[in-house]
């Protein structure tokens, strides 16, 4: 539902700003607002799981995000809709971490690597999920009901997940934390990757030469040296930086970024050459990204079974080899290579290869850490996650160039995907050397050294 509400309002957005009369900067803010407050907020959010409790903030977040839905859906005017969808974001923010950190709590062993296995399909899939749900509600009763679908899915949550989880909840989460919250390391540990957001939200449209840019990505810079300033000294730090130091969770979040980059800057250019080169509407652009989400689903559902029979390496490896592949097919595409022959093999394959190694990223970033921890984990992961969506857009974007015009040159396309490719095969190799030289124990949930 999170990462679907991304790409289900992207196809949205010329809808919403003819009925709403709405500018260009404005469309953006109503996708850029979502995205700020989710990103920059994830950390807090997860360290808030681990210290106030994780099913708390569960239920916290998805309120919020529902009832945000239910405003966003009412908004009449384009301020109205900017401000929903910013509190739309601090409930994800609020929501997700607290979520990943529950299913790492509640389940051990095979169970754990199934689970985090089933979270990482349901992510990579909701993307797709997102575009084919917002061409057919767009085409049907309307952009309003995109946000209203939210309400009755947050509802049910809201009543399932405790109902669900019993009384199991309070032996696998620890109590809430009394510590006293830092403040400024809450200050600088979101001021940080909101700066470094919205920088590359913004290079997507004004390169990476203006000070519009660059001053935001140097502010994210000083933000992070300050946090871990703050965090070195303050009596009861928010965040223990020997956990920010595993090894295994920051080779976990950079494949997670990487991954992320790829997936998504490939739907960004591949909804271009649909509409723009194929010339096919939303609802049909949606249907051919059907197969993309059963790809990235089966891919982690694989990618689940190989991380506990070889390893991460070999499995991290395989699949960007696999993406590698299918980037290279979709950059041979032509405007005569047709939807179903031409885009959905190589996006399809591509897709697979992403889904195995978001397993990876999840499964490796989440090894042995204590229930204590897992709440800010999660929360760095799925900033990875957000960070990896904007910075490939914005590298991607730029290297496509004038071909997302839509004026039939499709070399940019092609250099674009090239690189995709480029990436794919350096973070098979970064992630060779980074990830544990192991693969869990699934029979008690240890690692394995090789």
């Amino acid at each position: 539902m999170l990462i679907a509400d991304v790409t289900v309002v992207n196809v949205a957005l010329p809808t919403i700003g003819a009925e709403l009369s709405l500018s260009g900067s404005a469309l953006t803010w109503i996708v850029t607002a979502y995205t700020l407050f989710f990103g920059s907020l994830l950390l807090l959010g997860g360290r808030l799981a681990d210290t106030l409790g994780k099913l708390r903030m569960y239920l916290v977040g998805l309120s919020l995000f529902t009832a945000a839905s239910l405003a966003s859906g009412l908004a009449a005017s384009g301020p109205a809709l900017i401000t929903a969808r910013s509190v739309q974001g601090v409930g994800a923010a609020l929501l997700s971490p607290a979520a990943m950190a529950l299913v790492t709590v509640l389940f051990d062993g095979p169970a754990r690597h199934k689970a985090l296995g089933l979270w990482a399909a349901i992510g990579g899939a909701g993307a797709a999920a997102g575009v084919l749900l917002g061409g057919v509600l767009v085409s049907g009763p309307g952009w309003a009901w995109i946000f209203f679908i939210n309400i009755p899915v947050g509802l049910f949550a809201l009543v399932a997940v405790p109902a669900l989880l019993g009384g199991t909840h309070r032996a696998a989460t620890p109590a809430p934390s009394r510590k006293r919250l830092d403040p400024l390391g809450a200050l600088t540990l979101t001021t940080a990757p909101a700066l470094l957001i919205y920088g590359l939200v913004e290079s997507r449209d004004r390169g990476f030469d203006t000070a519009h840019v660059w001053l935001p990505l140097v502010g994210a810079a000083v933000f992070t040296v300050a946090f871990f300033a703050v965090e070195r000294r303050v009596a009861v730090p928010l965040v223990r930086l020997e956990v920010l130091a595993r090894r295994s969770l920051l080779a976990g979040a950079l494949v997670m970024l990487a991954a992320s980059g790829l997936l998504i800057s490939a739907f960004f250019l591949n909804s271009f050459y649909v509409q723009h080169i194929l010339g096919e509407n939303a609802l049909t652009t949606g249907l051919a990204f059907l197969p993309v989400a059963v790809a990235v689903t089966l891919g982690a559902h694989l990618g689940g079974t190989t991380v506990g029979r070889i390893g991460w390496r070999l499995t991290a490896v395989a699949g960007f080899a696999l993406t590698a592949l299918g980037a290279l097919l979709l950059a041979g595409l032509t405007a005569d290579s047709g939807l179903w022959t031409g885009l959905t093999p190589g996006f399809s394959l591509m897709s697979f290869g992403l889904g195995t190694t978001f397993v990876c990223a999840t499964t490796a970033a989440m090894n042995g850490l204590g229930h204590q921890d897992t709440g800010l984990a999660s929360g760095l992961v799925t900033t990875a996650h957000e960070l990896g969506a904007a910075l490939g857009v914005a590298v991607i974007a730029m290297v496509a160039g004038a071909s997302l015009e839509g004026a039939g040159d499709l070399s940019g396309y092609a250099a674009a995907f090239t690189t995709s490719a480029v990436i794919a095969v350096a973070a098979g190799i970064s992630g060779w050397f980074l990830l544990p030289a192991g693969r869990p124990d699934l029979s008690q949930g240890r690692v394995m050294a090789h």
